[in-house]
């Protein structure tokens, strides 16, 4: 093992597939940066739970009006006063539907948002926004929201600068200027290789840098990565590859990390796939699920570091449900698939290549390969795997609509909620909504679990699952234990979200018993 090394902490991650702007950035390459470039109203501690990070009082009478005072003497790292103002143009920007924002979905729940998102916008400031001084904010919104102060530590809510307003959107994605922990060394180029962040000295809030600085490194291949943390040239590995998870824990020893979290993977399928809308679609959808063998391929496949998927959450979240009406469509039964399909041919016979896309730089082709087999030995058909070099020509092709093809999908909770897997991937033009699904009774669910208390709202979410369960707009297929690793001389704790907590990653002398 090489000896510890000074200065920043490195991490693996992948490239950002957009420029580093809190409002536009739904992926997790970049969504990790930017959490920790920004800080907003709220932030989450490492279980999850929000904790006042510029808000100074929030008082609410009904959840549905908020008052909010920030701390003062908070600055940008350019020197600039962070103030209501900031907060107000940011969330006006974000929602506006002409600046293209991927997040401004989040910004529904307040007053005004119809207007403003509207493809022809009716107005273009948020009715129910209002920054009554430099330290004052209101929000009213269309209707009560028992988790919306929650949701308040989330990227769109993040506060942009005033410089931001009149720069270049490309030039300031790529050097951003925020108020967190941290601050980037230099701009991110195309070429880039690493990503350095270095500790922001104007930093006042609950997650202040306990090292010299974070060191992103960017690997196309998961397994190089892991090389690279086993010889010791990586600090921090936060996903251990397919190829290793059956060794891990013996390469690794007390230095492997597993943690439950909230995190899933699925199958996408895009609605205007041929073969894949109307009933002909759901009946495929059902068969394609009850075609894999979650079971096999998590135990042997995964190692038992995933759990197949009993809903579209994670069972790490409160309100988890195992059993919800409908549930026994991700369990494995070739025949009834089979059956299903051939009800599907009926309407319009099968022709072609089912094809599932994915990341070749993620590490998935031997999880993809085994659903592909599973898919092909029950209904008969050919379907293959589809590599593409890079997680960001992957989304880049799902947002053009040029993919043409299912493809892998995973989720993160943006926060501690189930609320935050439902409604950004299943809502009507949520941002994350890569599939064009639309179900009004799924909408009119998720409208009363956001209005409702929280035992009350899980029966909601329970109900608006089970519309879920019986379209299938994606495919569940596991969830999982944050499995990752760290090096001899880092202390590493990770996250709720099964990220490393990057603030909280020190390098400890060989011998000191803190390591």
């Amino acid at each position: 093992m090489a000896a510890p090394r000074p200065g920043p902490i490195t991490v693996n991650t992948g490239r950002p597939q957009r420029g580093l702007i809190p409002t536009d950035t739904i992926e997790g390459y970049g969504g990790r940066i930017v959490d920790l470039l920004f800080t907003g109203l709220y932030e989450y501690d490492a279980d999850g739970r929000p904790c006042p990070a510029l808000a100074d009082t929030l008082s609410t009478p009904d959840n549905q009006h908020f008052t909010i005072t920030l701390q003062p003497g908070r600055t940008f790292t350019d020197g600039t006063p962070v103030t209501a103002h900031d907060f107000v143009d940011t969330w006006n920007f974000g929602a506006l539907s002409t600046n293209g924002q991927l997040l401004r979905s989040f910004y529904a729940p307040i007053d005004g948002y119809d207007d403003v998102a509207a493809e022809i916008p009716r107005a273009t400031t948020l009715s129910g926004l209002r920054a009554v001084d430099d330290l004052t904010l209101t929000i009213r919104l269309c209707r009560p929201s028992a988790d919306f102060a929650t949701r308040l530590g989330f990227l769109p809510f993040k506060p942009l600068p005033r410089a931001f307003f009149t720069s270049d959107r490309s030039a300031f994605g790529a050097l951003p200027t925020g108020n967190g922990p941290y601050r980037l060394a230099g701009p991110i180029t195309p070429g880039s290789r690493r990503i350095d962040l270095l500790p922001n000295p104007g930093y006042r809030g609950p997650h202040s840098a306990r090292n010299e600085g974070i060191s992103f490194l960017l690997y196309d291949d998961l397994d190089e990565a892991y090389a690279a943390l086993l010889d010791g040239r990586l600090d921090v590995l936060d996903a251990v590859p397919d190829s290793r998870l059956g060794t891990y824990r013996r390469d690794l020893g007390d230095r492997a990390v597993e943690k439950p979290i909230a995190l899933n993977k699925s199958l996408a399928i895009p609605h205007d796939l041929p073969h894949f809308s109307g009933e002909e679609g759901r009946l495929r959808r059902a068969a394609l699920s009850h075609a894999i063998n979650r079971e096999r391929i998590t135990h042997q496949l995964f190692h038992n570091t995933r759990s197949p998927a009993r809903d579209f959450t994670a069972r790490s979240l409160p309100g988890f449900n195992p059993d919800l009406p409908g549930a026994d469509v991700l369990l494995h039964r070739p025949r009834q698939a089979a059956e299903l399909w051939a009800k599907a041919d009926e309407l319009a016979p099968w022709s072609g290549t089912l094809t599932l896309a994915y990341n070749h730089d993620g590490g998935h082709q031997e999880w993809i390969d085994a659903v592909a087999r599973d898919i092909t030995d029950a209904l008969g058909i050919d379907a293959r795997g589809l590599a593409l070099p890079t997680f960001k020509e992957v989304r880049d092709r799902v947002l053009d609509g040029t993919l043409g093809s299912c493809f892998r999908k995973g989720w993160r909770g943006d926060y501690p909620s189930m609320i935050s897997f439902l409604e950004p991937l299943f809502a009507q033009d949520a941002g994350a909504n890569d599939t064009g699904y639309h179900n009004a009774e799924f909408e009119q669910w998720l409208t009363a679990a956001n209005t409702a208390a929280t035992r009350q709202a899980e029966k909601f979410l329970a109900r608006a699952q089970t519309v879920l369960l019986h379209d299938l707009p994606v495919i569940p297929l596991w969830d999982y234990l944050a499995v990752g690793g760290h090096g001899a001389s880092i202390t590493a704790p990770f996250r709720w979200n099964g990220l490393p907590d990057y603030t909280q990653l020190v390098r400890t002398p060989p011998g000191d018993p803190s390591c």
